[in-house]
Protein backbone atom coordinates (compact mmCIF):
# COMPACT_ATOMS: atom_id res chain seq x y z
CA UNK A 1 0.00 0.00 0.00
CA UNK A 2 1.41 3.23 -0.90
CA UNK A 3 1.65 6.05 1.69
CA UNK A 4 -1.21 7.82 0.61
CA UNK A 5 -3.04 4.63 0.72
CA UNK A 6 -2.24 4.03 4.38
CA UNK A 7 -2.96 7.59 5.28
CA UNK A 8 -6.40 7.47 3.80
CA UNK A 9 -6.90 4.19 5.73
CA UNK A 10 -5.82 5.63 8.82
CA UNK A 11 -8.11 8.56 8.58
CA UNK A 12 -10.89 6.29 7.89
CA UNK A 13 -10.42 4.51 10.69
CA UNK A 14 -10.41 7.18 13.29
CA UNK A 15 -13.41 9.04 13.83
CA UNK A 16 -13.36 12.88 14.25
CA UNK A 17 -14.62 13.76 17.42
CA UNK A 18 -16.68 17.37 17.94
CA UNK A 19 -17.25 19.35 20.34
CA UNK A 20 -20.24 21.55 20.03
CA UNK A 21 -19.71 21.48 15.93
CA UNK A 22 -16.15 21.91 16.52
CA UNK A 23 -13.65 19.05 15.69
CA UNK A 24 -11.32 17.94 18.42
CA UNK A 25 -7.88 18.04 17.14
CA UNK A 26 -6.82 14.12 17.36
CA UNK A 27 -3.84 13.13 20.45
CA UNK A 28 -0.79 11.34 19.22
CA UNK A 29 -2.27 8.38 21.01
CA UNK A 30 -5.65 8.51 18.82
CA UNK A 31 -3.43 7.85 16.12
CA UNK A 32 -0.67 5.27 17.84
CA UNK A 33 -3.86 3.14 18.88
CA UNK A 34 -5.63 3.96 14.84
CA UNK A 35 -1.71 2.74 13.69
CA UNK A 36 -2.06 0.39 15.67
CA UNK A 37 -5.13 -1.48 14.52
CA UNK A 38 -4.16 -0.79 11.15
CA UNK A 39 -0.85 -2.69 11.47
CA UNK A 40 -3.32 -5.76 13.32
CA UNK A 41 -5.75 -5.44 10.41
CA UNK A 42 -2.68 -5.59 7.67
CA UNK A 43 -1.07 -8.69 9.68
CA UNK A 44 -3.74 -10.67 11.34
CA UNK A 45 -5.45 -12.74 8.86
CA UNK A 46 -8.51 -13.56 11.88
CA UNK A 47 -9.30 -10.29 12.47
CA UNK A 48 -8.75 -8.28 9.26
CA UNK A 49 -12.12 -9.02 8.08
CA UNK A 50 -13.81 -7.76 10.93
CA UNK A 51 -11.37 -4.70 11.62
CA UNK A 52 -11.62 -3.24 7.89
CA UNK A 53 -15.21 -1.82 8.54
CA UNK A 54 -14.75 -0.91 12.24
CA UNK A 55 -13.97 2.72 13.32
CA UNK A 56 -12.70 4.20 16.83
CA UNK A 57 -12.77 7.45 18.27
CA UNK A 58 -9.57 7.48 19.68
CA UNK A 59 -8.20 6.94 23.15
CA UNK A 60 -7.81 7.97 26.68
CA UNK A 61 -4.78 6.93 29.12
CA UNK A 62 -6.17 6.49 33.03
CA UNK A 63 -4.08 7.21 35.96
CA UNK A 64 -4.23 4.29 38.35
CA UNK A 65 -2.71 3.39 41.92
CA UNK A 66 1.09 3.10 41.96
CA UNK A 67 1.70 4.52 38.65
CA UNK A 68 0.08 2.50 36.48
CA UNK A 69 -2.22 3.15 33.44
CA UNK A 70 -5.33 2.16 31.71
CA UNK A 71 -6.16 2.55 28.25
CA UNK A 72 -9.61 3.18 27.21
CA UNK A 73 -10.49 2.58 23.59
CA UNK A 74 -13.82 4.60 22.38
CA UNK A 75 -15.65 2.91 19.69
CA UNK A 76 -18.97 4.28 17.82
CA UNK A 77 -22.38 2.94 19.70
CA UNK A 78 -23.66 1.38 16.42
CA UNK A 79 -20.37 -0.84 15.95
CA UNK A 80 -20.41 -1.84 19.51
CA UNK A 81 -21.86 -5.24 18.72
CA UNK A 82 -19.19 -5.64 15.87
CA UNK A 83 -16.35 -4.58 18.24
CA UNK A 84 -17.56 -7.30 20.95
CA UNK A 85 -16.68 -9.85 18.71
CA UNK A 86 -13.14 -9.36 18.54
CA UNK A 87 -12.95 -7.23 21.91
CA UNK A 88 -11.13 -9.61 23.32
CA UNK A 89 -8.24 -10.60 20.81
CA UNK A 90 -7.64 -6.69 19.84
CA UNK A 91 -7.49 -5.94 23.47
CA UNK A 92 -5.02 -8.37 24.02
CA UNK A 93 -2.67 -7.28 21.17
CA UNK A 94 -3.00 -4.11 22.12
CA UNK A 95 -1.64 -5.26 25.63
CA UNK A 96 1.11 -6.21 24.02
CA UNK A 97 1.62 -3.34 21.50
CA UNK A 98 1.21 -0.89 24.06
CA UNK A 99 3.42 -2.46 27.00
CA UNK A 100 3.13 0.55 29.33
CA UNK A 101 -0.28 -0.02 30.33
CA UNK A 102 -1.53 -2.55 32.71
CA UNK A 103 -5.22 -2.88 30.75
CA UNK A 104 -7.11 -2.15 28.03
CA UNK A 105 -10.68 -1.05 28.39
CA UNK A 106 -13.09 -0.19 25.43
CA UNK A 107 -16.32 1.44 25.96
CA UNK A 108 -19.01 3.20 23.33
CA UNK A 109 -17.97 6.42 22.88
CA UNK A 110 -21.44 7.81 24.29
CA UNK A 111 -23.11 11.79 24.67
CA UNK A 112 -24.86 12.75 27.50
CA UNK A 113 -28.30 14.87 26.98
CA UNK A 114 -28.89 17.95 29.52
CA UNK A 115 -32.43 17.72 30.68
CA UNK A 116 -34.41 20.34 30.01
CA UNK A 117 -34.79 23.42 32.04
CA UNK A 118 -37.93 24.29 33.53
CA UNK A 119 -40.52 26.02 31.11
CA UNK A 120 -38.52 25.03 28.31
CA UNK A 121 -40.24 23.82 25.25
CA UNK A 122 -38.89 21.11 23.48
CA UNK A 123 -39.69 19.91 20.39
CA UNK A 124 -39.05 16.13 21.56
CA UNK A 125 -38.72 14.21 24.63
CA UNK A 126 -35.07 13.71 25.52
CA UNK A 127 -33.87 10.17 24.51
CA UNK A 128 -33.41 8.09 27.24
CA UNK A 129 -30.42 6.31 26.26
CA UNK A 130 -29.12 9.95 26.40
CA UNK A 131 -29.78 10.45 30.14
CA UNK A 132 -26.92 10.49 32.50
CA UNK A 133 -28.16 7.70 34.77
CA UNK A 134 -28.91 5.38 31.40
CA UNK A 135 -24.85 6.41 30.08
CA UNK A 136 -23.46 5.54 33.22
CA UNK A 137 -25.15 2.21 33.57
CA UNK A 138 -24.33 1.34 29.81
CA UNK A 139 -20.51 2.18 30.19
CA UNK A 140 -20.03 -0.50 33.31
CA UNK A 141 -21.72 -3.27 31.51
CA UNK A 142 -19.25 -1.74 28.28
CA UNK A 143 -16.03 -1.92 30.30
CA UNK A 144 -16.46 -5.52 32.29
CA UNK A 145 -17.65 -7.28 29.06
CA UNK A 146 -18.10 -10.37 28.38
CA UNK A 147 -18.87 -10.98 32.01
CA UNK A 148 -22.23 -9.81 33.48
CA UNK A 149 -23.11 -7.50 36.36
CA UNK A 150 -24.99 -9.87 38.77
CA UNK A 151 -25.50 -7.62 41.64
CA UNK A 152 -25.20 -3.90 42.82
CA UNK A 153 -24.89 -2.01 46.49
CA UNK A 154 -24.17 1.30 47.65
CA UNK A 155 -22.57 2.18 50.85
CA UNK A 156 -22.62 5.38 52.08
CA UNK A 157 -19.38 6.28 54.19
CA UNK A 158 -19.43 8.25 57.44
CA UNK A 159 -18.13 11.41 55.73
CA UNK A 160 -21.52 11.50 53.53
CA UNK A 161 -19.54 9.97 50.38
CA UNK A 162 -20.93 6.92 48.29
CA UNK A 163 -19.09 4.22 46.85
CA UNK A 164 -21.40 1.55 44.77
CA UNK A 165 -19.60 -2.24 45.17
CA UNK A 166 -20.33 -4.01 41.55
CA UNK A 167 -20.45 -7.94 41.17
CA UNK A 168 -19.68 -9.32 38.54
CA UNK A 169 -20.52 -13.25 37.65
CA UNK A 170 -17.95 -15.08 39.58
CA UNK A 171 -17.52 -17.78 35.84
CA UNK A 172 -15.19 -14.90 34.80
CA UNK A 173 -12.97 -14.30 37.66
CA UNK A 174 -9.99 -16.06 37.10
CA UNK A 175 -9.84 -14.32 32.93
CA UNK A 176 -10.78 -10.75 34.77
CA UNK A 177 -9.75 -10.21 38.13
CA UNK A 178 -6.35 -8.57 36.96
CA UNK A 179 -8.78 -5.65 35.55
CA UNK A 180 -11.25 -4.86 38.50
CA UNK A 181 -8.65 -1.72 39.29
CA UNK A 182 -8.70 -0.20 35.90
CA UNK A 183 -12.43 -0.80 35.67
CA UNK A 184 -12.94 1.25 38.98
CA UNK A 185 -10.40 4.18 37.68
CA UNK A 186 -11.95 4.14 34.17
CA UNK A 187 -15.74 4.28 35.30
CA UNK A 188 -14.24 7.31 37.98
CA UNK A 189 -12.50 9.45 34.99
CA UNK A 190 -15.58 8.72 32.91
CA UNK A 191 -18.41 9.65 35.73
CA UNK A 192 -16.48 11.15 38.49
CA UNK A 193 -18.06 7.84 40.63
CA UNK A 194 -16.16 5.42 42.75
CA UNK A 195 -16.66 1.92 41.73
CA UNK A 196 -15.49 -1.38 43.42
CA UNK A 197 -15.56 -3.92 41.60
CA UNK A 198 -15.81 -7.57 43.22
CA UNK A 199 -16.77 -11.32 42.01
CA UNK A 200 -19.24 -13.05 43.50
CA UNK A 201 -18.58 -15.81 46.33
CA UNK A 202 -19.66 -19.24 44.25
CA UNK A 203 -22.05 -21.30 45.94
CA UNK A 204 -22.25 -24.92 45.65
CA UNK A 205 -25.49 -26.54 44.60
CA UNK A 206 -25.62 -28.05 47.80
CA UNK A 207 -25.32 -24.83 49.98
CA UNK A 208 -28.23 -23.30 47.72
CA UNK A 209 -30.35 -26.30 48.39
CA UNK A 210 -29.52 -25.62 51.79
CA UNK A 211 -30.78 -21.93 52.12
CA UNK A 212 -33.62 -22.77 49.99
CA UNK A 213 -35.00 -24.98 52.94
CA UNK A 214 -33.76 -23.06 55.60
Amino acid sequence: MTLAGKEGALSKLLVKRHNNQQAIATTQLDEAVAKALFDLQSTNVDLAPELAVLQVYGARSVEMAAGRKALVVLVPVPQLKAWRRIQLKVSRELEKKFGEYSAVVMVAHRRIAAPPKRGQKVAQMRPRNRTLTKVHDDWLEDMVYPTEIVGRRQRVKSDGSRVTKVLLDAKDKSALEAKVDAFGAVYRKLTGRNVVFEFETAVSPAAALAAQKA
